[in-house]
């Protein structure tokens, strides 16, 4: 089993297998746990350097982006449309605020969702659907 860290996330005992609210938030290995799953802020490693799982042959696709984008873009909106009404700011100064934070809120939530569905998609052995033939 596992043990509560300090974040009060399950996290796996002696290296195995991480919850996976864990595996996504700190990027680990969905097999081993280690912290392997990343190589830059939301690329995957090509496999796991300690267990050899190969990250490869999962297929997160472009849902996270497409869903991200529209989430993100309506929280990013409201919070400049409440800020513009209630501080109403200098356009240089509503761009110097969102724009960083739209860039740091869109790495955040890719790598969360991208490593989240990652390990979801490990955990059930998810695979693409087939159709039996019928004899």
């Amino acid at each position: 089993m596992g043990r509560a860290g300090r974040s009060g996330l399950m996290e796996a005992d002696g290296g195995g297998a991480p919850t996976p609210a864990a595996a996504a938030i700190k990027g680990l290995c969905p097999r081993c746990g280690a912290r392997t799953l990343f190589t830059g802020p939301v690329a995957f490693a090509q496999r796991c350097r300690v267990c050899g799982l190969d990250f490869q042959s999962f297929n997160v696709g472009d849902g996270p982006a497409a869903l991200l984008t529209l989430v993100l873009g309506a929280i990013i909106v409201a919070g400049a449309a409440v800020l513009q009404v209630s501080a109403d700011p200098p356009f240089w100064l509503q761009l110097v605020i969102w724009i960083p934070v739209t860039a740091i809120a869109v790495v955040f939530a890719l790598r969360l969702a991208k490593a989240a569905l990652l390990v979801l998609e490990y955990r059930n052995a998810a695979r693409e659907g087939r159709i039996k033939d019928q004899p």
